[in-house]
């Protein structure tokens, strides 16, 4: 006749005391950073699988520094301080691909939600702009390596680029928070729009004037004074003079750069967190 099976030890007033006592929240100052990264390192974690996007996106770029930076390059057409407008060209090209990266993703946001997982995610603890901005950053990370691709590409040419490391981790972050802030953006619109041909078309229609209307392709100095206070208010114009002066030595209002690129990443991130829950509906 078989033993009996042993009864389990007892557990511990100690164990129990785990099991019965929930773990302590987490401050927020930690909280919602951890969020942030959990889902930044959520959305990249797509890129690992499909890098098709990074590869077709550097194409672009590789046409304006060939094609329009050559040719405006010999014909020496628009005033760019002394330098040649290559050179002159290819921050404004980095700022260019980037902006043309993340104005698209608010894309993926809808796809989230005929999926579902946007659904999934808007119950869980996370803060909204916890969300929005794990996503947005993730955006400019993607930036990053698209920005990385045009330096190659520009410094193949010829162009005259600063390699200091503090200067590079500058336009690093330049283009983190000039990439979140046309994600999130881009999440607006399609906190508005709610379709993906909808947000393509917007997409489509806002990206060449935001473009146009700033100081990638020619100094603010050349254009109509209509045109000035449009390019003043458009964030891309300080994206464009922080990667000059960062990347080409340029005279720069570095500070002013830096604090509307921060102020506006902050609008968007809270433009888009407002309108999360409409998008799910």
């Amino acid at each position: 006749m078989s033993a009996a099976p042993a009864a389990p030890p007892p557990a511990s007033a100690e164990g129990r005391g785990l099991l019965l006592t929930p773990p302590r929240s987490r401050p927020a100052w930690r909280l919602v950073p951890a969020r942030v990264a959990a889902m930044c390192v959520v959305e990249l974690q797509k890129l690992r699988h499909d890098r098709t996007e990074l590869y077709t996106r550097a194409i672009q770029p590789a046409l304006w520094l060939v094609i329009f930076g050559e040719t405006f390059n010999r014909i020496n057409v628009i005033p760019t301080g002394g330098i040649p407008y290559r050179d002159y060209l290819a921050p404004g090209i980095i700022a260019q691909s980037t902006m043309f990266i993340a104005i698209f993703y608010g894309i993926h946001i809808i796809w989230e939600r005929d999926s579902g997982v946007l659904t999934k995610l808007l119950v869980t603890p996370t803060p909204r702009a916890a969300l929005v901005a794990g996503k947005a950053f993730a955006a400019g990370v993607k930036a990053i390596v698209q920005a990385m691709v045009v330096l190659v590409i520009a410094a193949l040419l010829g162009v005259t680029l600063s390699w200091n490391p503090l200067r590079l981790l500058g336009m690093i972050v330049v283009v983190v928070l000039g990439s979140a802030f046309f994600a999130c953006l881009s999440v607006t619109i399609a906190g508005i729009a709610r379709t993906r041909d909808r947000l393509m078309g917007i997409g489509q229609a806002i990206t060449m004037p935001l473009f146009f209307a700033s100081n990638a392709l020619y100094p603010t100095a050349s254009m109509p004074d209509w045109l000035r206070v449009i390019s003043a208010i458009n964030p891309l114009s300080y994206e464009v003079d922080a990667l000059r002066g960062l990347l080409l030595g340029t005279p720069a209002n570095l500070p002013l750069d830096f604090a509307v690129l921060v102020v506006a990443a902050a609008l968007g991130i809270t433009a888009a967190s407002a309108l999360l829950g409409r998008l799910a509906r």
